[in-house]
């Protein structure tokens, strides 16, 4: 059975934290790129540029670790955060703030995502014979202690 284009694109992007790579792919490319300005501002900046280049980085490969390596998210996305939240501080308040808040949502989406569980053939079909539903115990009396104690 073929798939049309549209099919597989959206199976793929179901199969993954795909928003939140996204947003986090896009945080880094902010924070990276306000650093890079034309070369008379960059002299300015100095060394100072240089942590918000690498944080950038390290943020798109985290984004791309999401995509290509769902196993990873929970890592790539409780990273990503951090990250997110030490450019605040190392980068241009986070990339005037927006580089910083997607950081920090695209890790969040990215730690929180779940894959789909597979259906079994047995929970699609309905049983024959349900199970009697079970007595409720009895409440404890007020003197009683569940691991023993005496009152």
């Amino acid at each position: 059975m073929l798939l049309s284009r549209r099919q597989r694109w959206r199976r793929w992007r179901r199969s993954r934290p795909f928003w939140g790579g996204l947003l986090a792919i896009l945080a880094g490319a902010w924070i990276c790129v306000l650093p890079l300005a034309p070369l008379k501002v960059m002299l300015q900046q100095g060394v100072a540029g240089i942590p918000s280049v690498l944080m950038g980085i390290v943020m798109v490969v985290l984004g791309l670790t999401a995509w290509f390596s769902p196993s990873q998210r929970a890592l790539a996305g409780v990273l990503t955060t951090l990250i997110a939240t030490a450019a605040l501080v190392l980068s241009n308040l986070g990339g005037f703030l927006i580089g910083t808040l997607l950081g920090i949502l695209g890790g969040g989406l990215m730690f929180a995502w779940q894959p789909y569980a597979a259906r079994r053939a047995a929970d699609t079909a309905p049983t024959a014979d349900p199970a009697p539903p079970r007595a409720a115990s009895p409440p404890p009396t007020p003197h009683s202690d569940p691991q023993g104690a005496q009152p």
